[in-house]
C-alpha cells in the first residue's frame, strides 16, 4: 500500500461532539425500541398474524436507524471528511451521505416514539409535557414549524441551501473555516431531514397527513435542481479555487476531480429521489388495485345494502 493511501485510511476526524450525539441517539433509540417491543409483544400475541405485522417495534426499523447513524458517522468522522478537504468528489460523497442517504434511513425508522421511550420514565414524562406544550395549536413554534414544513416552502429552502453552499465564495469559506464547514453540514442535514420528514410521514405529525401523490410530487420536484447542479459542475471549468492550493492526491487533476463530483451529484444523488418516488408510486398503485379487487369481490346484494345504508 502506498504511503498516501495508508495516511488517508488512518485520517479519522474524531469529533467528540459528533461521537457523543451519535452514541446518545443510538442508545436512546435502541433502549426505547426494546422497551416498546416488550410492552407490545404480549398485547399482540393473541391477534391474528395479519394484524401483528403492524406493530411499531419491528426489526427493520432498528436496522434502518442504526444504518442511518452509521452513514452520518462515516460522513463526519471517517477519512471521507479529511479527503473532502483535498478532493472535490469526496466532498460530494460526504454531502450525498448527509442529504440523500442518512435522512431517509433515520426517518423511516420513525425515531420519535422510540427515542422518547428510551428516556428514563420521569424525564420521558416531563419531555412529553414540554413537547405537547411546544406543539400546542396556538404556539408560535408550531406555527413556525408548520410554515417551514409546508412542502412548497420546504422545497424552496432546500434548493436555496443546495445552490448557496455550492457558490464558490461560500464553498471555499466552508473549507477554510471550520465553523462555516460545520454550519454547511448542519444546514444540509436539517433541510434534508425536514424534506424526508414530509416524504416518510414520520412522527411527530403536526399537520394533516400528506397524500401519496403530494409526497411523490415533492420527490420528483427535488430531482431537477439536483441534476442541474450536477450537470453544471460536470461540464464547467474548475470553479473552486481552494482546491488549487492543496496537493493533488493520486494524480487526479482539478478538472477530472470536479467532473467526478458533478456526476456523483447528478446520477446517484438524483436516483435516490427517483427510487423513493417509484416506491411510493408502487404503493399508490397497489392500494388502488386492492380497492378495485375489494369492490369486485363484494357481492351485489351487499353493495346494494351498503348504498342504502342498511349494511
Amino acid at each position: 500500500m502506498d504511503p498516501i493511501t495508508r495516511a488517508v485510511l488512518q485520517s479519522w476526524n474524531w469529533q467528540i461532539e459528533v461521537i457523543v450525539v451519535l452514541v446518545l441517539m443510538c442508545t436512546l433509540y435502541t433502549r426505547g425500541w426494546f422497551r416498546l417491543r416488550q410492552r407490545t409483544r404480549a398485547k399482540l400475541r393473541n391477534l391474528p398474524i395479519e394484524k401483528q405485522r403492524y406493530r411499531l417495534a419491528v426489526r427493520w426499523r432498528l436496522i434502518s436507524y442504526w444504518a442511518g447513524l452509521l452513514l452520518v458517522a462515516l460522513a463526519l468522522i471517517s477519512p471521507i471528511d479529511p479527503l473532502g478537504q483535498q478532493l472535490f468528489f469526496f466532498h460530494m460523497i460526504q454531502h450525498l451521505l448527509l442529504i440523500m442517504f442518512a435522512p431517509p434511513l433515520l426517518l423511516i425508522a420513525n425515531p420519535m416514539p422510540f427515542v422518547l421511550w428510551g428516556l428514563p420514565n420521569p424525564l420521558r414524562i416531563r419531555f412529553g409535557w414540554f413537547l405537547a406544550w411546544l406543539l400546542r395549536k396556538d404556539a408560535p413554534f408550531r406555527r413556525g414549524l408548520l410554515f417551514v414544513t409546508n412542502p412548497g416552502v420546504l422545497w424552496m429552502l432546500w434548493v436555496i441551501a443546495l445552490f448557496a453552499w455550492h457558490d464558490p465564495g461560500l464553498y471555499n469559506a466552508a473549507l477554510e473555516i471550520e465553523w462555516v464547514h460545520q454550519a454547511e453540514h448542519l444546514t444540509f442535514f436539517l433541510t434534508s431531514m425536514l424534506l424526508w420528514w414530509n416524504v416518510t410521514n414520520a412522527r411527530p405529525r403536526i399537520r394533516k397527513k400528506i397524500s401519496l401523490l403530494a409526497r411523490i410530487g415533492l420527490l420528483i420536484a427535488a430531482v431537477p435542481p439536483n441534476m442541474l447542479l450536477g450537470v453544471i459542475l460536470s461540464f464547467a471549468q474548475p470553479v473552486y479555487s481552494y482546491y488549487e492550493t492543496v496537493p493533488r492526491l493520486w494524480n487526479i487533476g482539478l478538472q477530472a476531480d470536479q467532473q467526478i463530483g458533478g456526476v456523483i451529484m447528478w446520477v446517484p444523488g438524483s436516483m435516490m429521489y427517483v427510487i423513493a418516488a417509484l416506491i411510493l408510486i408502487a404503493r399508490l398503485l397497489s392500494g388502488e388495485e386492492q380497492q378495485k379487487l375489494t369492490r369486485r369481490s363484494t357481492p351485489p346484494i351487499q353493495k346494494e345494502k351498503a348504498a342504502d345504508g342498511t349494511a
